[in-house]
């Protein structure tokens, strides 16, 4: 038997233990157990790559409709969510710079500004990722910040990632610092606005929104180095990107003036881009206007374009061919496998587990409950983590008769970070070419790093700076 086929069959295999073996007092229903073994099935096939990405992004559907773990009609809106417009409209903006070859401009113009260094990329592309996520959503960020990367590494002749440890470095570092910076606001996400809402009603009193970023700073700091430290440590070594900042420079210089539609393409984009991350000031004007709506109302307009000779810049029957199809396909599914552990009742069920389990000491609720919400934060939304964990803590730490602010807090951190799977916003870079068996390589490492940090840095703050338990 082949390999191929024998990693095809460990899939389902996995799926049918779950549901034989997972201790029934702890998943009471058939379906609770068929969805954990969903992810299992989904989370092998993806790691090993034995099927195609997008295929096992459909499994959900399949196996739902055969055991309905929750309804097929909350399933189903993944695939069409608002995020996956927002990916669909952006894709086909970016299709656009390669009709007009603004993506080579692109390429020249950041590796002028950055240079060959893999060390230099590494941290250039990071930290924008942080800083951006820290007030705008994950997915507008990470979804607008790697077309910009693939672009550039298209251009220095990196066309398979899947293939190239450069380019699956330089992905992997987005992805990941996407997610770090929504800790660092409430801003960064819906799940930090899901733990605002429950220290609120606690307190009964406002949290304010300076309160978040002064508490989480030295969290923050802790996270970045370390983050960055293990992207470094594990980046290539003695390889650079081709060229010189010289050599980029110059090669910019020669593409010559702006053509219209390439500046009509950018500022498309831009325009897409800018709307999106300042809807707070005109949501009450245009409450449906929404960031997924404007990259879609942007990409429509591409269509408009004609080149100089009169004909149309973009043809769907040509621009459908270059549409990265199986990045929707992995992030809906990575969607789709969160709302059948959510629905069929089994990440309540991980919770209630927690509720029973006697802590000896205070640093190990602390290491709880971040592994616990980071582990969930895998396999489903941050989003949808936040809003089955956080009551759950609120919960414990009351019948522990101990202040639940800064066991939110913790669980805060949890629901921020993941790193291995290819669900939620690490879809995006997967669906671009990062090969999953990559990520969950290198994430389920700094898995463990970040768990074991956290619990001790939350742990020394809870316990030596009073601040940190109360609200300022």
């Amino acid at each position: 038997m082949k390999k191929n086929t024998i990693h095809i069959l460990i899939g389902p295999i996995l799926f049918l233990s779950c549901i034989a073996f997972l201790p029934e007092s702890i998943f009471t229903t058939f379906e609770m157990r068929a969805a954990i073994g969903t992810v299992a099935w989904m989370a092998y096939w993806w790691v090993s790559s034995c099927m195609d990405y997008a295929v096992t992004g459909f499994l959900p559907i399949a196996i739902n409709a055969i055991i309905e773990m929750t309804s097929m009609s909350s399933v189903i809106a993944n695939y069409a969510s608002e995020t996956i417009l927002l990916l669909l409209g952006a894709s086909i903006l970016t299709v656009s710079w390669e009709e007009v070859e603004l993506d080579k401009r692109i390429a020249y113009v950041f590796l002028g500004l950055i240079g060959s260094s893999l060390t230099s990329q590494i941290i250039f592309w990071f930290v924008l990722s942080v800083a951006m996520s820290a007030v705008l959503p994950n997915a507008i960020v990470c979804a607008t910040v790697v077309p910009i990367a693939v672009s550039m590494l298209r251009y220095i002749g990196i066309e398979n990632i899947n293939k190239s440890e450069v380019g699956s470095i330089l992905l992997l570092t987005i992805a990941w610092g996407a997610g770090l910076g929504g800790l660092a606001s409430p801003l960064g996400g819906a799940m930090n606005l899901v733990v605002v809402d429950y220290i609120e009603q606690y307190t009964g009193s406002e949290f304010m929104y300076i309160d978040w970023v002064i508490k989480f700073f030295p969290v923050m700091i802790v996270l970045i180095v370390s983050n960055l430290a293990f992207l470094l440590v594990i980046k290539p070594k003695n390889i650079q990107l081709e060229g010189s900042k010289a050599y980029f420079v110059e090669k910019n210089k020669e593409l010559g003036k702006m053509s219209k539609n390439e500046a009509m393409c950018l500022l498309l984009f831009v325009i897409a881009t800018i709307l999106s991350f300042t809807r707070s000031f005109y949501e009450h004007l245009l409450p449906g206007l929404e960031p997924a709506y404007i990259f879609i109302i942007c990409a429509l307009i591409s269509f408009l374009f004609k080149k100089e000779n009169g004909e149309k810049l973009m043809v769907w029957k040509n621009v459908q061919k270059k549409i990265v199809w199986e990045l929707i396909y992995v992030f809906a599914g990575g969607l789709a496998v969160g709302t059948l552990i959510n629905g069929s009742g089994a990440a309540q069920a991980l919770g209630n587990l927690l509720s029973t389990v006697q802590f000896q000491n205070e640093m190990m609720l602390v290491f709880v409950i971040i592994a616990l919400t980071i582990v969930l934060s895998d396999l489903t939304s941050n989003t949808a983590t936040a809003a089955v964990a956080i009551p759950i803590v609120l919960s414990l730490a009351l019948a522990l008769n101990l202040n639940p602010i800064p066991y939110m807090l913790a669980a805060s951190v949890g629901v921020n970070l993941s790193y291995c799977m290819p669900t939620s916003i690490r879809a995006i870079p997967v669906g671009y070419g990062l090969n999953p068996q990559y990520m969950f390589k290198h994430g389920i490492k700094l898995t463990v790093i970040v768990v074991l940090l956290m619990t001790v840095v939350v742990w020394a703050l809870m316990t030596y700076i009073p601040s940190f338990s109360i609200l300022i």
